[in-house]
């Protein structure tokens, strides 16, 4: 289903497993080991893969992916929002702007594909 469903999906749920479509819009740039997708609400939804198992190439941003695993809620914290921030590249005084906890809506990905041409 596209991605951007997946609130109308979720309900009140917390989590569910769902296989998505998307448009990756960001990388991590140390290692590829997440990536962020636009959902519905105009915010990024944090795809990580399962047991660190596996990455995706770096430069894969604008590309449409094919997501399978759990979506869901959780609380991030400060330490890992900084990480994350580090790892996408921002500066020093954007990382330490960063003092507060975020609900997000986040992903699981057992398998990832990315599409050679936008469906």
């Amino acid at each position: 289903m596209p991605v951007a469903q997946l609130t109308q999906l979720l309900g009140t749920k917390d989590s569910a497993q769902v296989k998505l479509v998307g448009k990756a819009t960001e990388v991590c740039q140390a290692k590829g080991c997440w990536m962020t997708i636009a959902i519905a609400d105009g915010k990024q939804m944090r795809v990580r893969f399962k047991d660190y198992g596996f990455f995706v190439p770096k430069d894969i941003s604008g590309k449409t992916v094919v997501i399978n695993g759990w979506a869901h809620r959780e609380i991030v914290p400060v330490n890992d929002l900084r990480h994350y921030a580090t790892d996408a590249g921002k500066s020093e005084k954007e990382v330490a702007a960063i003092t507060k906890p975020e609900q997000q809506l986040n992903f699981e990905a057992d398998g990832v594909l990315v599409m050679e041409k936008s469906l």
